[in-house]
């Protein structure tokens, strides 16, 4: 006979001898809430069978301690931020890098070397502060120099940084920079500047140094003349003309015109006999002279040597007159 839960009687659907199950009390019986690690919720880190105990966290979960649940581990690929951080990916990660970033370079210098001999350019800028305060001396003064004579080193001239007679084209392109900026400085305190005018200055130099230097490139071809002249020497011994050019301007504006040709007259003496002196080494060496026998009594004529005297006083002779022609129209009518 079943009673009733308030007065001791059995419920009819009750049978004897047991007890009806709650949902609380599954825990109880071994039978934990499944639990699915897909799902954005994590699980509990504490047993809610009561007495506070420590569950294991599930596969692929661990502990997190500031949130008090677990949080899924990485369990796929490390990310590339952790990878960088290992010393041996660091290394070789470096060791390529560096050798691609020197093989793109080497790629550029070969392409670049066709059209722009930069190694050769490397040469002629190795200078320093010693070299260029003694080669302006010897510019301007070259009247007391006695050795001319360019130093060789397993058949290449020694940097001029070593070699004071050696050419350059470090002095040329400062000089002509500061010849564009000094015009500008004159035109300035005559009230005759424009932006316009250092423009047209600093391309009108450039034209003329080029025309120069193709003159001389065609005379030494036309007249067969060997000599160890190179086409960036030729350049850097007609930028040497901007060094004068500067210091005839700046003596008229202090002395006005008397100044100004003292100064050219000087610097265009000085310039022409530094090249002669100079060229001479390379353009009328002692092997190359050949001689001829004249039948005519008059003795050995040396052919060879006249053709390069010619040139020499050509180049050295022209430099006055590209010094006159690119700083007359700087001093003013007035003064």
């Amino acid at each position: 006979m079943n009673y009733n839960a308030s007065t001791g009687a059995r419920h009819p659907t009750q049978k004897p001898g047991r007890k009806k199950k709650h949902v609380s009390d599954t825990a109880s019986m071994g039978y934990a809430p499944s639990y699915n690690p897909y799902t954005s919720s994590a699980p509990p880190m504490y047993d809610d069978r009561g007495g506070g105990a420590p569950m294991a966290p599930p596969y692929g979960y661990v502990p997190d301690n500031s949130h008090g649940m677990y949080t899924q581990a990485n369990q796929g690929f490390p990310i590339p931020s952790q990878l960088l951080n290992e010393p041996l990916v660091a290394n070789v990660a470096m060791q390529y890098g560096q050798a691609l970033v020197g093989s793109g370079k080497q790629l550029v210098d070969r392409e670049l070397e066709k059209y722009v001999p930069v190694s050769r350019l490397k040469y002629y800028f190795a200078v320093d502060t010693g070299y260029v305060t003694k080669k302006l001396g010897l510019i301007l003064f070259p009247f007391t120099h006695s050795d001319w004579s360019v130093k060789y080193e397993q058949d290449e001239p020694v940097q001029p940084r070593y070699e004071i007679n050696a050419p350059d084209l470090y002095i040329p392109t400062m000089a002509y920079l500061t010849y564009v900026l000094v015009a500008g400085l004159v035109l300035g305190t005559q009230n005759r500047f424009s932006p316009e005018m250092l423009g047209i200055h600093a391309s009108s130099a450039l034209a003329w140094l080029v025309v120069e230097v193709l003159v001389e490139l065609v005379t030494l071809y036309v007249t067969n003349i060997q000599s160890s002249l190179k086409t960036l020497d030729l350049v850097a011994y007609g930028g040497y003309k901007y060094v004068g050019i500067i210091l005839a301007v700046l003596l008229n504006l202090v002395f006005q015109k008397t100044g100004y040709y003292i100064g050219l007259i000087y610097c265009g003496i000085s310039l022409a006999f530094f090249l002669v002196r100079t060229l001479k080494v390379q353009v009328l060496p002692e092997s190359h002279s050949v001689h001829q026998h004249d039948p005519y009594g008059g003795g050995s004529i040396s052919t060879g040597n006249k053709r390069r005297l010619y040139f020499l006083l050509f180049v050295a002779g022209i430099q006055p007159l590209l010094m006159w022609w690119l700083s007359a129209h700087l001093i003013s009518p007035k003064t």
